[in-house]
């Protein structure tokens, strides 16, 4: 699958074959101003060979001091929604548009979502996932369409080559507004029944 088009080339990171490599190859990334304020690069974390894969804007506070995706109070509710259709997250895996921490956690700019993409492409080929959740506006305004809203495009199925993207609201966009959590609900009901198609109750 591509991600929309317009983007930085990929011939620079042709060379990692596994996630630790490339790992090892962004940790001294220089390539956008997120990198001078930054405490870790928040790679991301999970399942290898994960048949869902969850993509979010960029680390926060907690994610920065401790090199980890989704870990402050968003992505302890991301654990209960996950928890509550059936799936743990050591079977997926999570990831962010920008892998440093922007000042004050305002939104990444378009400039440093470009200079970060390429390595999330590669993220993307080396686990070559069937299912993705584009958690939030500012995932899906990168990976999709810089016009597209995650109010209009939430709860529907994106089709890329073979892999099938269901946008739905950020877990911080909950926090500030719980009456989104059901609308979030529904559409990880729908990941949860596509998931099962792919990985049976058992077989994980």
């Amino acid at each position: 699958m591509e991600f929309r088009s317009g983007q930085v080339s990929l011939s620079d990171l042709e060379g990692p074959r596994t996630l630790d490599e490339l790992r090892a190859g962004m940790a001294e990334c220089r390539e956008c101003g997120l990198a001078a304020g930054r405490t870790y690069v928040v790679f991301g974390e999970g399942n290898p060979r994960a048949r869902l894969m969850l993509i979010g804007e960029g680390p926060g506070a907690e994610e920065d001091r401790l090199g980890r995706p989704f870990v402050g109070p968003a992505g302890q509710l991301l654990d209960k929604i996950l928890a509550a259709a059936g799936i743990t997250r050591p079977e997926v895996y999570i990831a962010n548009v920008v892998k440093c921490r922007p000042p004050g956690n305002r939104v990444p700019t378009r400039e440093e979502a470009a200079a970060c993409l390429p390595w999330l492409r590669k993220q993307f080929s080396l686990i070559a996932p069937p299912l993705v959740v584009i958690l939030g506006s500012t995932a899906l305004k990168n990976l999709i369409d810089p016009q597209a809203s995650i109010t209009a495009w939430r709860g529907q199925w994106i089709v890329r080559g073979r892999t099938r993207l269901m946008p739905t609201y950020h877990p911080a966009a909950l926090l500030r507004d719980p009456s989104k959590k059901r609308d979030v609900w529904r559409d990880f009901q729908l990941v949860r029944d596509a998931y099962r198609e792919i990985v049976p109750l058992g077989k994980e």
